[in-house]
C-alpha cells in the first residue's frame, strides 16, 4: 500500500472567502466524520480471505490494508455498510455503535 499523504487544513476567514458551490477543497484527512454513524463494521478476520472488497467499495476509503488484513478506520468510517453487504465471506458485522 502506499503512504498515506500529509493534509493541510484549509481555514477560510469569512464567508466571503468560501466558494459558491460545493466543491472538494483538496484532502479530507481534517474532516473526520465517523462520528455520524449509530452502527459500524466489526470485521471477523477468522473468516476473511484478504479479498480486498471491502476496502475497494469502502466510499470513505476508511479501510486501510494493514499487514494484508482490512482495517476499518474509525475516524472516518460513517457506517453506511456498503463493506458488510459486498463481503463474499460475509464475514463483516454491522453491530450497533456504543456511545
Amino acid at each position: 500500500m502506499s503512504k498515506k499523504k500529509e493534509a493541510k487544513k484549509i481555514v477560510f476567514n469569512s464567508e466571503k472567502e468560501m466558494p459558491a458551490a460545493p466543491m472538494s477543497l483538496g484532502s479530507m484527512l481534517y474532516n473526520k466524520t465517523g462520528a455520524w454513524r449509530n452502527i459500524k463494521p466489526v470485521i471477523d478476520l477468522s473468516r476473511c480471505i484478504k479479498c480486498g472488497i471491502c476496502w475497494k467499495f469502502c466510499p470513505d476509503a476508511s479501510i486501510d490494508i494493514v499487514d494484508d488484513w482490512p482495517q476499518v478506520n474509525y475516524d472516518y468510517c460513517k457506517g453506511c455498510g456498503i463493506c458488510a453487504e459486498e463481503c463474499p465471506q460475509k464475514c463483516i458485522a454491522m453491530v450497533e455503535e456504543e456511545k
